[in-house]
């Protein structure tokens, strides 16, 4: 505790505080990631990497776990690296930061959302709908914010706002049969926009209205800007063999064919993929299923190679990823002293969290740049 004789005051403008804690990671609270190495752990934010590998500096993931841990929190890392509650239940989050401002005397306010920041002679007046307040230092944590002027009470300070485009959502194929293989995952995916050098990798999920999951979240996000740009409208390219390379794969069809040659391409799947999609390729390949490996031929080959490297959809729209809503977006951040998180505009106003323009990919990074941001704001507003 830096500053034990400090007053600190929450302001809440709904009735409950960490609601976005709440939902998060499906109810289970995904409150870090196991990249304790700074460099890495910054590389995982498409805005904001230069910004956080200082701020990592001061408090970074293995602060985070230690918090919590210390604080009676146990936490259990995933093969993925995302650190959960081993309760599974973000509710363990929350009443452990709310048992934090009981111990400490932090007063939370509901209900009392702020309208307005007016800068005064060493202090500000928050103005609220029904009344005001006069405090000495202002941490603004808002989060991120459809629309630009959600952040219209920072731009009267004469901060620049970038303009909020949405970070995590999944692909809406409103054409694409796949949809009809809904809940089918594959476990090792590259997942690239057509014409573009971004790509995301990892688990990619087939869902009713088109494609989710990891490889198409982390897309999303490191191409959120370009995607806003063409309007949601584009096409993809998937690789479903992961790192699979052409020369290799070919081999695979030849080696196959000499051995299991008398076998139905249907029933013999020699691919990391699910059999219903393997299916699918051949018949979206206008090859049979029913015919044998020893009749697929060069031509069909050919085909087939192309389509499980470079597998094209179409999307038009996305989704939301659940109710996580994360932009791109917020205060430019060569507005903000990384190592203080204070205005360079006004003195004794403060940033955290995703009012920045800061957002990371999926698995933990968002809280964790959350939490960097809140302790390095907190550390110093309290110190003055």
């Amino acid at each position: 505790m830096h500053a034990p004789e400090a007053e600190v005051l929450i302001f809440e403008k709904t009735s409950k505080c960490l609601g976005k804690v709440k939902i998060s990671g499906g109810g289970r609270c995904n409150v870090t990631n196991a990249t304790f190495n700074n460099r890495l752990l910054a590389e995982q934010y498409p805005r904001g990497e230069k910004f956080l590998k200082k701020a990592f500096e001061q408090f970074n993931a293995q602060d985070t776990v230690h918090w919590f841990e210390s604080r009676g929190v146990a936490l259990k890392t995933y093969p993925d690296g995302c650190i959960f509650p081993l309760s599974n239940d973000s509710q363990s989050i929350i009443d452990c930061f709310l048992s934090e401002t009981r111990k400490l005397g932090i007063q939370i306010i509901l209900h009392r959302g702020v309208d307005a920041i007016l800068p005064l002679e060493g202090g500000f007046e928050l103005k609220c709908k029904e009344e005001s307040e006069f405090v000495d230092r202002v941490i603004v944590t808002v989060g991120g914010q459809p629309k630009a002027t959600g952040f219209h009470f920072l731009s009267e300070l004469n901060h620049h706002i970038i303009s909020p485009q949405p970070s995590l959502f999944t692909f809406n194929m409103p054409h694409e049969s796949i949809r009809e293989f809904m809940g089918l995952v594959v476990e090792k995916a590259v997942v690239r926009i057509e014409g573009q050098k971004l790509i995301g990798q990892g688990p990619l999920l087939i869902t009713h209205w088109g494609m989710s999951g990891p490889a198409v979240l982390q897309l999303s996000a490191w191409g959120a800007r370009i995607l806003a740009e063409k309007e949601y409208s584009f096409a993809i390219l998937v690789n479903w063999l992961d790192q699979e390379k052409e020369p290799a794969l070919r081999q695979t069809f030849v080696d196959t064919a000499k051995v299991h040659g008398g076998k139905m391409l249907g029933n013999l799947n020699p691919f990391p993929i699910p059999a219903r999609l393997w299916n699918f390729l051949l018949t979206k390949n206008s090859i049979d299923p029913s015919s044998r490996w020893v009749d697929l031929g060069q031509k069909n080959i050919h085909k087939l190679v192309n389509c499980l490297l470079n597998d094209r959809y179409r999307v038009e729209g996305k989704t939301t990823f659940k109710e996580e809503f994360v932009t791109a977006g917020g205060v430019d951040l060569p507005e903000i002293n990384v190592q203080s998180m204070e205005s360079h505009r006004h003195k004794g106003l403060f940033f955290a969290g995703e009012v920045m323009d800061i957002d990371g990919i999926t698995g933990g990074f968002n809280f964790q740049a959350a939490w960097t941001t809140g302790y390095i704001a907190g550390k110093h507003a309290a110190l003055g």
